[in-house]
């Protein structure tokens, strides 16, 4: 067997090679998994924190059982099955929706099905605290807040960075699901190029590469993270990003 690395120089019959499709295809890996990442971020550590709050009140009581079924909602339901909710179903449903671009609903769909996790990743960190943590900003006059951000928060986060780091990992993997939707990244090039060229032993290896170096970058910039916010004494990261 023979690898044919110049099949990467040669024109794909719309004026480029197909070494600058490929990296055009890397560009919107990137642009999904981060739009997605953004997305699942900031979704699931809302639905962590609304699943943590004290039931006091019927306020509380309501946006817990909202989270909660968020929650079970999203990660109940293959993200395959969600990206083609979102693309082919729900525009029907809610025509409004036909005017999206394909690409926000899939940032859409990847970004909820992720913040399923980090929402229970959250709340785990969360409620493995010492219950006098919470206590103790009551007693200081904390409103309810303050006690998330200057107490609870800080300490849960600096907890599951470790499983946030291989989620965030897992979510830049899972972003080749797009290709179903004729989102042009990387999956979907390399099944157009093999088609093409019939060379897909190169084109899968160079593929499988830029995934590899993706993922590691992800890697080592969670660990970076990781070092730079360490109590000592509280999360102990060891020398090369603690294990991720």
């Amino acid at each position: 067997m023979t690898l044919d690395w110049q099949v990467f120089f040669q024109d794909d019959g719309g004026g480029r090679t197909y070494l600058e499709w490929m990296f055009e295809a890397w560009g919107w890996t990137l642009s999904v998994a981060g739009s997605a990442w953004v997305v699942a971020v900031a979704s699931g550590c809302l639905m962590g924190i609304l699943r943590t709050l004290p039931q006091d009140t019927r306020l509380n009581v309501w946006l817990a059982r909202f989270a909660n079924a968020w929650v079970e909602l999203f990660r109940n339901i293959p993200v395959l099955v969600q990206i083609f909710l979102w693309y082919f179903v729900l525009p029907k449903v809610f025509p409004a929706m036909q005017q999206v671009p394909g690409f926000v609903l899939v940032v859409l769909g990847l970004g909820f099905f992720t913040s399923s996790r980090i929402a229970e990743m959250l709340r785990a960190g969360i409620q493995a605290m010492p219950r006098g943590q919470r206590y103790a900003a009551m007693a200081m006059g904390f409103t309810t807040w303050q006690t998330y951000r200057y107490v609870l928060l800080p300490i849960a986060f600096r907890t599951i960075w470790p499983p946030l780091t291989s989620e965030s990992m897992n979510l830049l993997k899972n972003s080749s699901v797009a290709f179903a939707v004729s989102i042009a990244e990387l999956t979907m090039y390399a099944m157009q190029v093999q088609e093409e060229t019939s060379r897909g032993i190169e084109v899968y290896l160079a593929v499988t590469a830029l995934y590899t170096v993706s993922a590691f970058a992800v890697n080592r910039v969670m660990a970076f993270v990781e070092r730079r916010m360490q109590i000592p004494g509280l999360v102990v990261a060891g020398n090369v990003g603690g294990g991720h």
